[in-house]
């Protein structure tokens, strides 16, 4: 399998992509900068400095082609407001428009659980500003993706990360309790989601008791 993960060098993204690297899987990493590449050519990435606020689709098809999925794990750092929900929309879009341009249909976007309570503009209650900002720019994202026909999106929204060991065991469905769960275990469901896509669905995850293949097939 060849694919292209945009924000390669998150951290979810870069246990995806060491996943994926061992198995024998080819792993391409769009970043920002020269820094980000050296660390990821070193973990056994092909890599690609492109910055997504200023590519052109022509810039990223020439990265996407021939890839059988793409993932959408960017974001434009904390803070921000407007510009960062803005800027991560557009981003998601135009992967999605050089997957169009590329014919590549698997499009695996990392989301997070609570966007639906930014939905219509609202601002959750109590709620820390950066995590609003951040809410609400995963929610354009998604939304600037959504129902475009190029392209096969699944939507996973993991709850809140943590660095503590995967232990393989989680939670998977619409509707859950807020919860967290390892970023381990996130890439760990991310290679399932790869594997065995779910087009046109949404899928939240957090830490539970049963094996990642078994939730996932639960949901089914």
């Amino acid at each position: 399998m060849r694919v292209v993960i945009a924000g390669a060098h998150g951290r979810v993204a870069r246990r995806l992509a060491g996943l994926l690297c061992a198995r024998g899987d080819t792993v391409v990493g769009i970043v920002r900068t020269a820094e980000a590449e050296e660390e990821l050519l070193a973990e056994g990435l092909e890599t690609v400095v492109l910055d997504l606020e200023h590519a052109t689709v022509d810039d990223l098809a020439a990265v996407v082609v021939d890839a059988d999925a793409v993932v959408f794990a960017a974001g434009s750092g904390p803070g921000g407001g407007t510009h960062r929900y803005t800027a991560d929309r557009a981003a998601a879009v135009l992967l999605s428009d050089a997957a169009e341009q590329a014919a590549v249909r698997g499009y695996l976007l990392m989301s997070s659980m609570g966007v639906e309570a930014v939905t219509d503009g609202r601002t959750p209650e109590g709620e820390d500003e950066t995590v609003v900002d951040y809410l609400r720019a995963k929610l354009a994202a998604e939304d600037g993706v959504r129902n475009r026909p190029a392209v096969d999106m699944t939507v996973l929204r993991p709850g809140r990360l943590t660095e503590s060991p995967g232990t393989g065991l989680v939670a998977v469905g619409r509707g859950l309790p807020p919860g967290e769960i390892s970023r381990d275990d996130v890439a760990r469901v991310m290679v399932a989601l790869l594997d065995a896509p779910r087009p046109g669905e949404v899928l939240e995850v957090v830490s539970g008791s049963t094996p990642i293949a078994e939730a996932l097939a639960g949901t089914g």
